[in-house]
């Protein structure tokens, strides 16, 4: 199967990448068609008529098991999963690494390519005399380079071997140079050495020697030549040898006892080492023999069968095998001399047979040698690979002769290697060609079924290996294959599915030396290589990112652009070829230079341009990477940004900050952030540029207002790339920032504080105005900058609250945009200095044109709303980027008020010691008498009850806040976190924080792309067990007839100070999860009565928890914390001990009404839709898809009542009923274009705000019960013109909690008198839970929360003295 085929099956996407189409079920109309189709429920526009379809669904639900689980398992067990993405995993613990460029990797590449530039052949044979020290059989080996030496006169055989010794090397290496010696003197040699290394310079030297006409070397090692007359042996020392011939060299040594050389040798370098430190002699040594053998005399031979094997290694090798095949009667020796074809062309006999030894012998070194010893050997130079290569043989041969060939560096025995045997057979097929051949030269050659079966053989190993086992031994073969045009595709598909089994393969298939071969390979212009060549190169990059260097060499990049721009390639395989051509751009100028030059940014735009929301071609992993390309292309390259900007850049990336995949968005953000440029240090100078910045500060303001829009995004991984565009921002303006954050600190005459909370003016047709751009329906209204603290020298203490502080530039009416002031104090505004502070920013910064004061204004409430994110890496941005524009943190010592205890160890610098408790009116100073407290306090520390430590913000360098402080002892002020030494701190790039974009979606190609990552079976049957255990469990639910409540089965001191504010119950395991209003979350197994897991949900000074709702039922779930700031964050494995990890985090209100202290939110969760809805003192229902981590709705209120209660429909995704602080009831379906489906105003005896609101078990739409303040509890039927149809009074004036059973006709209520009740859907009482007195005999606080067990009839009560008791109906035993 083509892998382009491969790739198609499994259109691997990136997380997040397939758009849950859970909303697609609802036509416009509102009307729910279920996914089987037959299942017809109501539209909620006209649910009067469908009254009668309606209960008949109901009652057909609770009478037949079979028919329930048709219409059952659809309406009540959701589908949708959220948050099970790759970037949900451990976002906020780990750094992923992109492309490396050192480490693993690097070591695959050959450290120095070498060549052999001269070689030196030294021939002692000295004809017709034999050494002393040899006695010869008979007959005797006498053939040297396949000449007899007696066939012809001595002088004449000794010129004729030396020529043909010459042409057998000039095979392997035809551009060295070769010098021979023939029966030399020492003087001779030495010439030919010191010459040989002069011509070579630093390249290698060959020296070879055959030692045939002489004795045996010494015992020390020396060789033996001859003196002028031949009347003498004289000994050559290695020494001497070894001096002339310098390094790098190899060496040959074809003689007897050719060990001895070796030993020598080797104690030599270890002189070398000991007397010099580490030896930097490259030396090769390969030996005939060891040091007590003798060279093989057998006539089966040549004399120099060693050399033969080095040289000539097809003729040697098929010799050897034609005397032990069955052919050897048959066989005509000679013709192997006669075999057709030439060693270079693979299309022939001869060349196949080169080439197939080449690949068995490759692959045999890389399986039986290290990999670093095998690079060096095998892949530095070409003719000590090819030498060594026919070493391999030489051992194989000589040691069926008792012939131990021996080599430095040593190498394992390989003589026996199974290969061989392939070997063997190729040659085989060959030789029974060869008559035939021979005989008839136009008789067609076959080519060996060898390398298809090698590739088949891969194949096998790709079914079913795996990085645990042992790595494919074929990987050398498959590289040889590459060089053929037949085999070529299938190699590269099945190369293809080895890389992408991990980083390990890629790493293997690189220390193979896969790289060249690929390289080469992109000058191809065959269309079907195209697809699997990207998918390679992807596989390679993800793993080095060095390679980037190589491709731009060699012109590589242009063709990733081609494919770029090909319309015939699938999305996802652009998107790799965009991911390439970014990591030959990531931070290496000359492939930016090279990239531009080729039209790359405009490519990238103009696809951007057609992709249009329908388009097949948005691929989602294909949009993300064309904006990190485009990101890396102009990341610190001004003229790369000129020309993006001129091309509109900017107003194209733009709309994919709406895009529903948080990948994409913080891409596009990446994107626009690289494009601001951050300045050099040198000014320009002239006139020419002038049109230019204008224009460049003008597309500026336009990016800087596009991040404002996502300032607030639903994913932490958009939020973190806006605070490093942010910070780009800050850093090229910073000057004009820091005036504006400094204005903030303007010293009044008359105070020490100057606090800013809310930014509300009243004045808009929602409610409120705001002076950011970017909030949704202008109806929230960001309070971040709070007290923002100056000290003066000896002044008194002054509080404001509610007001804008007149001192602050967000209160020019400019920049409110012109609504009416509500301070009082507006008129001794004082812009004047702001304005000198920007001008002055002007003239000492000519680097930059200042921009619209607003927009600077709007980029600080932005930073400070970064640095008081939920999210802890967002946070450490947010306050780095603070930092830049000169405002940095201080820690002060804990402020312990009487009677509270700071449990010791708590660090005071925690790097979570945020600003979010500054949002405090400074009236607490009035409380606390601030006048008279010591300096260090006169900053608003958290709320007084429990300020663990204090934190607030100070400008850096502030000089006349800093000396005063410092000089009291006792001011207890830390060192600052961020240390930054004064303005010229932020000089300093490196100060920027990095983006994680880039290097975390670059995670995404080192992951397998081909197998689809499936949910593995245990997952899908422990999800079809739960569905199961759940619809049993509903059936049961439906048909109880229930008693009492009163069976309490547990109960549970969870040792919280203020009281249990909210819990839940797991549904499948016997878990209750609790919170105190200090969002302490503690996880209880109430079965085995155990604590299984405590943890704080953050350190925040400012605490309150609203709600938890479990998301993901049916798989691993997960646990969503709901604050009262509104702040959402969803915990995974959080029941295990300290293993609690958070998935995301993020703001789901974002502002607050006038004068209110707290939002209060209200918060519920709809696992159908995948909806988190919240709403609190705004005016506003917020609705966010937690898949696509995005606002996706802001409903407005009717009314200027806020919201105190809201609960999701668990049946009908999109439905929801909020209850009002003015006792009215509404009911919404986010399905339908107006959203408000109905109101009532159910609770009017007195207007009590509704406490409790929920929708009634079964599948009909509208019917809710409700809870008010004054204790009487409503039935509705908001389709029904008389709304309420049933009563109950429940407690008179202090319902303090309700709940509502998912499936049984039941409810429960609390009150504030320690009674809890519990009542049938017609509204009978089923029974009255007292709260005891403890043992103590103390009195028990009012019931807090009431929870039911989703799938059971058991109720989880909490209440202010900490205690959670778990009831269950009498007739149910506990499960």
């Amino acid at each position: 199967m083509a892998l382009g085929d491969l790739m198609a099956a499994s259109r691997f996407s990136q997380s997040g990448a397939e758009v849950s189409s859970h909303l697609e079920e609802f036509s416009a109309n509102g009307n729910h068609v279920e996914e089987d189709g037959d299942m017809n429920v109501y539209s909620s526009n006209n649910i009067n008529n469908n009254n009668s379809n309606a209960r008949d669904l109901s009652e057909m639900a609770s009478s037949s098991y079979a028919a329930m689980t048709t219409t059952t398992s659809m309406a009540y067990l959701p589908q949708t999963v959220v948050l099970c993405e790759l970037r949900h995993d451990g976002f906020e613990d780990c750094m992923p690494s992109g492309p490396s460029d050192s480490g693993l990797v690097s070591k695959w590449r050959p450290r120095d390519r070498m060549k052999t530039g001269c070689v030196a052949l030294v021939l002692c044979l000295n004809i017709n005399v034999d050494p002393p020290d040899v006695i010869k059989i008979s007959p005797c080996a006498r053939m040297e380079c396949w000449i007899d030496p007696f066939s012809m006169a001595p002088q004449k055989a000794i010129e004729a071997i030396g020529r043909n010794l010459n042409q057998q090397y000039e095979r392997w290496q035809p551009k060295a140079r070769y010098k021979c010696t023939l029966d030399p003197t020492v003087d001779e040699v030495k010439k030919l050495c010191t010459t040989c290394r002069k011509y070579a310079k630093s390249e290698r030297v060959l020296f070879h020697y055959n030692g045939h006409g002489v004795p045996k070397p010494t015992p020390n090692g020396e060789i033996w030549l001859f003196n002028k007359s031949y009347t003498q042996y004289i000994p050559l020392t290695l020494n001497d040898l070894d001096s002339w011939m310098k390094t790098p060299s190899i060496y040959v040594f074809d003689c007897s006892a050719a060990g001895l050389i070796i030993s020598a040798f080797v104690e030599l370098l270890d002189q070398s080492t000991s007397t010099s430190g580490p030896s930097a002699k490259d030396c090769i040594l390969l030996a005939a023999c060891e040091a007590h053998e003798t060279l093989p005399q057998s006539a089966e031979f040549p004399a120099d069968v060693f050399t033969s094997c080095l040289t000539t290694p097809i003729k040697m090798a098929l010799r050897w095998f034609c005397t032990r095949s069955l052919l050897h009667e048959s066989f005509d020796y000679s013709m192997i001399d006669r075999i057709p074809g030439r060693q270079t062309d693979r299309k022939t006999l001869l060349g196949e047979l080169n080439w197939i030894f080449t690949a068995v012998t490759d692959t045999i070194a890389w399986n039986v040698l290290p990999h670093d010893l095998f690079r060096r050997l095998f892949r530095q130079d070409l003719l000590v690979a090819s030498l060594f290569r026919n070493f391999l043989l030489a051992e194989r041969i000589m040691r069926s002769a008792n012939c131990s060939p021996m080599s430095y560096p040593v190498l394992p025995p390989t003589h026996q290697h199974h290969m061989w045997d392939a070997w063997d057979m190729a040659a085989e097929i060959c030789i029974s060609q060869l008559p035939t051949l021979v005989d008839d030269p136009n008789a067609e050659f076959q080519p060996s079924p060898f390398f298809t079966e090698q590739l088949t053989a891969f194949e096998v190993w790709l079914d079913h290996g795996s990085e645990r086992k042992k790595p494919p031994e074929q990987l050398p073969i498959v590289l040889q294959v590459l060089l053929s045009q037949l085999h070529r595709f299938r190699a590269l598909v099945l190369l293809g599915r080895f890389l992408d089994m991990g980083p390990w393969a890629v790493d293997l298939a690189l220390s193979v030396g896969i790289f060249p071969y690929v390289l080469k390979l992109l000058q191809t212009t065959t269309p079907e290589l195209q697809q699997i060549l990207v998918f390679i190169w992807t596989k390679i990059l993800a793993l080095d990112k060095s390679c980037q260097v190589d491709l731009v060499k060699d012109g590589g990049h242009t063709y990733f652009i081609r494919f770029l721009d090909s319309i015939d390639a699938y999305p996802e395989q652009r998107a790799m070829a965009a991911f390439v051509l970014a990591v030959i751009v990531d931070g290496h100028r000359r492939g930016q230079e090279t990239c531009i030059e080729a039209g790359l940014i405009h490519v990238c735009l103009k696809h951007l341009q057609c992709s249009s929301p329908n388009d097949a071609q948005t691929e989602p992993l294909f949009l993300q990477w064309i904006c990190l390309c485009l990101g890396k292309l102009w990341e610190d390259f001004s003229e790369a940004q000129l020309i993006g900007l001129q091309a509109d850049a900017p107003a194209i990336i733009s709309p994919l900050l709406l895009e529903p995949q948080p990948e994409v968005r913080a891409a596009a953000v990446f994107a626009l952030g690289t494009a601001l440029d951050v300045g050099s240090d040198t000014s320009r100078d002239g006139q020419g540029e002038e049109d230019d910045d204008d224009e460049k500060v003008k597309a500026e303001a336009g990016i800087v207002k596009n991040l404002l829009n996502v300032v607030s995004d639903g994913s932490p991984l958009v939020r973190a790339e806006v605070a490093v565009a942010l910070s780009r921002f800050a850093f090229g303006h910073n000057k004009h920032l820091k005036s504006v954050a400094a204005a903030y600190w303007k010293p009044q005459s008359s105070s020490v504080l100057t606090s800013l909370p809310s930014f509300a003016v009243k004045g808009s047709s929602s409610g409120y105005t705001t002076p950011t751009h970017y909030m949704p329906h202008g109806s929230i209204v960001p309070s971040p900058i709070a007290p923002l603290l100056r000290v003066g020298h000896d002044s008194q203490p002054v509080s404001r609250d509610g007001r804008v502080s007149s001192s602050s530039p967000l209160a020019t009416p400019g920049i409110m945009h012109g609504s009416p002031l509500s301070d009082d104090s507006s008129q001794h505004s004082d812009y004047g200095a702001l304005n000198d502070c920007v001008t002055n920013g002007v003239l000492s910064y000519s680097r930059r044109k200042p921009l619209d004061n607003a927009l600077y204004s709007q980029c600080v409430l932005a930073m400070f709303n970064l640095a008081k994110d939920p999210s802890p890496r967002v946070e450490s941005l947010g306050r780095r980027v603070l930092a830049i524009i000169g405002i940095e943190q201080v820690v002060a010592k804990s402020f312990k008020p009487a009677g509270v205890s700071i449990r010791p160890g708590e660090p005071s610098t925690s790097a979570s010691a945020s600003l979010a408790g500054l949002a405090r009116s400074s009236s607490w100073f009035e409380l606390t008498g601030g006048a008279h407290l010591p300096l260090a306090f006169r900053t608003p520390p958290v709320s007084p009850p429990r300020p663990s430590y204090m934190t607030g913000m100070r400008r850096v360098c502030s000089l006349e806040f800093r000396p005063h402080l410092m000089s009291s002892p006792d001011s207890g002020l830390a060192d600052p976190l961020l240390a930054s030494p004064g303005p010229s701190g932020v000089s300093d790039r490196s100060f920027l924080p990095q983006s994680m974009i880039y290097n975390w979606s670059c995670g995404h190609f080192s992951k397998p792309l081909l197998t689809a990552m499936d949910d593995t079976e245990d997952v899908i049957a422990r999800r079809e067990e739960r569905e199961k255990l759940a619809l049993d469990h509903i059936v049961k639910c439906q048909h109880s007839s229930l008693s009492k409540m009163q069976n309490q089965i547990a109960s549970w001191d969870t040792k919280f100070e203020t009281g249990t504010k909210t819990a839940l119950l797991q549904p499948f395991s016997p878990v209750v999860i609790a919170s105190d209003e200090n969002e302490r979350i503690r996880v209880w197994n109430y079965e085995e009565a155990t604590l299984l897991n405590s943890f704080n949900n953050h350190d925040y000074p400012d605490k309150g928890v609203s709600k938890l709702c479990l998301v993901n039922e049916f798989e691993e779930n997960l646990l969503l914390v709901a604050s009262n700031d509104g702040n959402i964050r969803i915990w995974k494995d959080y029941s295990s001990k300290g293993q609690q990890k958070l998935v995301t985090a993020f703001a789901s209100i974002q502002g607050h009404r006038p004068g209110v202290r707290s939002v209060n939110a209200v918060v519920d969760w709809q696992q159908q839709s995948g909806y988190l809805f919240s709403s609190g003192e705004i005016s506003s229902i917020m609705a966010w898809d937690l898949d696509k981590e995005q606002l996706v709705s802001t409903i407005p209120l009717a009314s200027d009542s806020s919201i105190s209660a809201l609960a999701v429909s668990q049946v009908h995704g999109g439905q929801f009923a909020a209850g009002f602080v003015d006792g009215y009831v509404r009911l919404y379906d986010i399905r339908t274009p107006e959203m408000v489906v109905s109101a009532t105003r159910p609770h009017t005896q007195r207007v009590e705000r509704v406490v409790g609101i929920g929708f009634q078990p079964g599948l009909e739409p509208a019917k809710i019960v409700s809870a008010s303040q004054a204790g009487n509890i409503q039935f509705l039927d908001m389709r029904s013109a008389k709304d309420k149809y049933l009563t109950i009074d429940a407690h008179r004036g202090s319902l303090t909690a309700l709940a509502v059973h998912r499936h049984a006709p039941i409810i429960a209520s609390g009150s504030a008198k320690q009674l809890i009740k519990v009542f049938n859907l017609e509204g009978d009482p089923l029974g009255t839970i007292r709260y005891y007195p403890t043992f103590m005999a103390q009195k028990i606080g009012s019931v807090s929360c009431l929870t039911f067990h989703p799938y059971q009839v058991l109720l989880a009560a909490g209440a202010a003295d900490a205690c959670v008791s778990i009831y269950a109906d009498e007739i149910l035993p506990p499960r």
